[in-house]
């Protein structure tokens, strides 16, 4: 079982209660293969929520990808009272999700 983690690395930043990752594969041939997985059916059953709270935009020439995920930080950093309210672990935790194919 391959994982995006075994073929990518992720960064993450957060707007109010939006977390915004970035994805980038290691190597530029696994591109299509982080492609084909990161679709926000898949990324929403991973984090929990609505697909319609999951954006992601392709970024082919700086070969990476924008996740966009809404309503998941509990309010953001002064609201919330989550463990982690500024969302960093969301990137680890994306970096989980199982790579088709």
């Amino acid at each position: 079982m391959t994982t995006l983690g075994d073929l990518a690395h992720a960064r993450a930043g957060d707007k109010g209660d939006t977390s915004i990752l970035v994805v980038a594969p290691y190597e530029r041939e696994d591109y299509t293969r982080l492609d084909e997985t990161l679709r926000p059916d898949r990324v929403a059953g991973h984090f929990g929520v609505d697909a319609s709270h999951v954006t992601i935009h392709a970024v082919p020439r700086l070969g990476a990808f924008t996740v966009v995920v809404r309503g998941r930080l509990d309010g953001g950093v002064t609201r919330s009272r989550a463990a982690d309210p500024h969302g960093k672990t969301l990137s680890g935790h994306l970096l989980d999700l199982v790579v088709e194919g």
